[in-house]
């Protein structure tokens, strides 16, 4: 079983906004990352994103330089599934929200990672049993759960499967703050801990925009000024991505019903005309007058 002192070689498959946030962080920590993507244009954007935003780090004080050069050695693009899985000690899986897609790969990582290796999954919300059960090592799966943008966030939500062991929590306890997390541990139940709370009042703030109730801009003042939240739930929503959110509010209506987690149509409406948030330049926001 790896433990936090083996984990040093980090697969991290998919290279998104959250998978290349999850190999910086692990780079900075000094772990050896691998990072696959089924499109290989998509590594080399992430890599150049790493490199610009520890370059921003140093430039503002807020990473040594050390650091960052130690990350950008530590970093590695893989030619595919296998190379990336083949000397893990740890998989870190962040490809879409799709049940399928998850569970075909990690059916493909229990082949092609050693025996040792903790295979984990970033989802926010699908059933981290269910993603075990596709591998011959369910006690071996965890969910690890990152926050965008992952190099600021701290929380990192570990998610424990029916199966998992405590050796795989305790591992993932130690690494989390080896990379600078503050963990915290849920059981495998629909949107974990985070993702209910957060789907909630994301969804209720969409409403309320809907109502006219206020602006979003206003929405989301009221909980930073009023709740001490430093981020509203609609600028947050256009950084997550209104795709994922709709995707995530189905899901977890499908499965524990309650008007609560009911798409609003507003919601729909936005991701239907192709208005995702920051990753389009449109959402409840408008950023490409953001300058970032």
């Amino acid at each position: 079983m790896a433990d936090e002192r083996t984990i040093q070689h980090v697969a991290v498959l998919g290279a998104g906004t959250m998978g290349n946030g999850i190999a910086q962080v692990c780079a900075m920590a000094g772990c050896e990352v691998s990072l696959f993507d089924a499109e290989p244009d998509a590594v080399e954007r992430a890599l150049n994103a790493i490199r610009a935003n520890l370059d921003r780090g140093v430039e503002r004080g807020k990473v040594r330089l050390e650091t960052s050069d130690l990350a950008i050695r530590s970093l590695r693009k893989a030619p595919d599934l296998a190379d990336a899985a083949s000397r893990a000690d740890l998989v870190i899986e962040a490809v879409p929200e799709r049940m399928e897609l998850k569970t075909e790969i990690f059916a493909e990582l229990h082949r092609l990672a050693p025996a040792h290796a903790i295979l984990a999954t970033n989802t926010s919300s699908l059933s981290v049993t269910r993603i075990g059960q596709a591998t011959g090592r369910p006690e071996r799966v965890i969910g690890l759960h990152f926050f965008n943008p992952v190099h600021i966030m701290k929380l990192l939500e570990l998610v424990r499967g029916r199966e998992t062991s405590g050796e795989t929590v305790d591992a993932c306890l130690a690494f989390a703050r080896r990379i600078g997390k503050e963990p915290i541990v849920v059981s495998d139940t629909p949107g974990f801990a985070s993702s209910r709370l957060g789907v909630v009042l994301g969804l209720e703030a969409m409403r309320m925009v809907e109502q006219g109730v206020a602006t979003p801009q206003d929405i989301d003042r009221a909980m930073e000024l009023g709740y001490n939240h430093p981020m509203g739930p609609l600028r947050l929503t256009d950084l997550v991505g209104l795709d994922v959110r709709l995707g995530i509010a189905e899901y977890l209506h499908a499965q524990l019903g309650g008007e609560q987690y009911r798409p609003p149509e507003l919601l729909r409406r936005m991701v239907a005309e192709g208005r995702l948030g920051k990753k389009s330049g449109q959402g409840f926001y408008d950023w490409t007058q953001e300058g970032r």
